[in-house]
């Protein structure tokens, strides 16, 4: 059997595709050279959250949506009800920009990176949609937009305002804060500062703690909690799904090698088809003669 040029176009072209659709295609930085990027904390910049000076004025968002044209940030209220009196705690909830970032290890076309200087960027160019950042990031944080219909779609999220920082400016929501409870700058300066307001909170709040010096690796939003990191919503020990490590180290090693072999694969068969159509062209020409 004969395969024309045409058929080999129809038959090889979703055999390709797949390698791309699964994620095996090393489009992005290795596990390895992210992890490099985020790992030392000197020089690293983030952003210390004090919870117990928020006020709920939601400026930070205003800020955000002015910058993004979306908000990526969104200020939650909690109520506590201790010795029959209520106190209302704020939670600005964003992305944690962790440095064992799932979202990086997941995303099959690096569309997510760790920054030089620590944080979690995005490139939405890159972005296929896929949804794995969404599906395996322990707060829940990334969230996909679009046409559901045709089931085209786009993640979205906060970049650090990493054109502001490259910028030598503060990400927007820090600029905005009028009650600094946000601060900018480098990641181990804030952990000090965000360890002795804890010590000084412990006098009045006795489970303050600070969460984001070894959750994950680190996160680069450190939060001063006058209350426990539940209560607010957020896991006490995050860890990677261990989905998502099998997903980096298992499946998609795999999913290299079936990639570059199904490839090979269609390269021969591409090869000997152009071999029996040559043939069958000459052995035409040859009766013709």
């Amino acid at each position: 059997m004969q395969l024309s040029r045409r058929d080999f176009i129809k038959l090889s072209t979703p055999a390709l595709c797949l390698p791309a659709i699964f994620g095996v295609l090393p489009l992005g930085k290795s596990p390895a050279e992210n992890q490099e990027a985020a790992s030392t904390k000197n020089g690293v910049k983030a952003i210390l959250y004090d919870a117990s000076k928020c006020v709920g004025c939601h400026y930070c968002e205003t800020a955000c949506w002015t910058e993004n044209g979306t908000s990526f940030t969104l200020v939650n209220i909690e109520e506590a009800h201790t010795s029959g009196t209520t106190e209302l705690f704020f939670w600005k909830s964003q992305c944690m920009h962790c440095t064992e970032a799932t979202c990086v290890k997941v995303c099959p076309t690096g569309a997510l990176s760790h920054h030089e200087l620590g944080f979690v960027t995005y490139d939405k160019d890159k972005c296929s949609g896929c949804g794995y950042c969404a599906e395996f990031c322990p707060f829940h944080v990334p969230h996909l937009s679009g046409n559901k219909l045709t089931g085209i779609q786009k993640m979205d999220k906060c970049d650090f305002c990493a054109n502001r920082v490259a910028s030598n400016q503060q990400p927007a929501c820090v600029d905005a804060c009028p009650e600094n409870a946000l601060t900018f700058g480098d990641c181990d300066q804030l952990l000090e500062k965000g360890r002795q307001r804890v010590e000084v909170l412990k006098g009045t709040y006795p489970d303050a703690r600070l969460y984001g010096e070894d959750e994950l690796g680190g996160l680069h939003l450190i939060s001063i909690l006058p209350q426990p990191a539940s209560f607010y919503g957020l896991p006490e020990d995050p860890q990677v799904p261990l989905a998502a490590t099998v997903w980096q180290d298992v499946t998609k090693p795999i999913g290299f090698v079936l990639g570059g072999l199904t490839t090979l694969v269609l390269l021969v068969n591409y090869v000997v088809a152009r071999a029996n159509i040559k043939a069958g062209k000459e052995e035409q020409d040859g009766k013709r003669g």
